[in-house]
């Protein structure tokens, strides 16, 4: 089957996913005892004719139901409604979206091309010192809370002032050169992804681990070994492709993870995300800005299986799309 074909035929799979997670999360938070209109309300900023409108709009005074189905003919057009401080929830998506999945991406590239080597030399030296040191380290980055690791950093930046304490950019970066405003980023990119690196290079590398020892220990590899073949050959030619399937599986669900878990790491550093955005909109019992954000993440994870389903084929041709 065609690539593209997989991917339109996955997209029109996915329709139904996204109406289960919409209509679940719809009706978990308008049961719930919170006015969605209360902070708009209490907010003097904002003009009765605004709070008109979205009464309107969300269809308050007629059947949950029929709020659903007004909801979600909004939210198809692109009209997500009014954040508590007047401003529309697709300008703040907007502004935040693009900075959340530069630093998942970061997150992602950086623990996947530490862990699969680390995972595959500890399963190669198994029960080695490396390889008990490595056992002992990957225990502590998933033991380690990510908010407390995230202070620590915040306090080693703030004694050092080697890295900035916020944001995504520095003072004056309109007027950096290419080059400059690339290292910038960088520079503000570095710790939270340190943090967040920390905490998924641990798991993922204890699974390459388990994984490639499963492997080298079957009988096909045994055989392989006996008949002459180079362990090494054998390693990346044979075991590795069986044992990075498995892994390659979790990157669905960890580049959905990454909006809900970077959340406190943002909010820590200032970092201009979504994760830091949802956090706020909670407790401010942002309703339109809460149920937006749900959407994007029941998104990235569908994009992230997506994904995970092609790199598969691309690694392991027995896959059928």
């Amino acid at each position: 089957m065609n690539i593209w074909v997989y991917i339109f035929k996955r997209f029109l799979n996915t329709i139904p996913v996204i109406i289960v997670v919409s209509l679940f999360s719809f009706f978990l938070i308008r049961l719930s005892p919170i006015d969605p209109l209360a902070q708009l309300k209490l907010n003097p900023a904002i003009s009765q004719s605004t709070i008109e409108k979205e009464t309107k709009r969300l269809g308050l005074d007629k059947p949950i139901i029929v709020q659903y189905g007004l909801w979600l003919k909004n939210f198809i057009k692109g009209d997500m409604g009014y954040c508590t401080d007047n401003t529309k929830v697709s300008v703040k998506i907007k502004s935040r979206i693009l900075n959340t999945l530069l630093l998942s991406f970061a997150v992602i590239f950086t623990s996947w091309i530490i862990a699969i080597p680390l995972g595959i030399l500890g399963a190669v030296y198994y029960n080695s010192t490396f390889d008990k040191i490595l056992t002992i380290l990957s225990s502590v980055g998933m033991a380690i809370p990510s908010f407390f690791f995230a202070i620590l950093m915040l306090l080693f930046a703030q004694k050092t002032g080697w890295f900035p304490l916020g944001g995504l950019t520095g003072i004056g970066f309109s007027e950096y050169t290419l080059p400059h405003k690339i290292l910038d980023i960088l520079w503000h990119l570095f710790l939270p992804t340190v943090v967040l690196t920390t905490i998924s290079l641990s798991s993922l590398t204890r699974q390459m681990r388990a994984n490639l020892l499963d492997i080298l220990n079957s009988e096909y590899v045994k055989f392989a070994i006996a008949k002459g073949l180079s362990k090494r050959k054998v390693i990346l030619k044979h075991a590795l492709r069986n044992a990075i399937n498995p892994i390659i599986t979790l990157l669905g669900f960890e580049f959905a993870g990454l909006l809900s878990g970077a959340a406190i790491t943002e909010y820590v550093f200032q970092y201009p995300g979504l994760g830091k955005l949802v956090l706020e909109a909670v407790m401010q019992s942002d309703i339109n800005l809460v149920m937006a954000s749900l959407m994007i993440s029941a998104f990235m994870l569908i994009v992230g299986n997506l994904i995970a389903d092609i790199l598969l084929k691309l690694t392991d041709p027995r896959v059928r799309v």
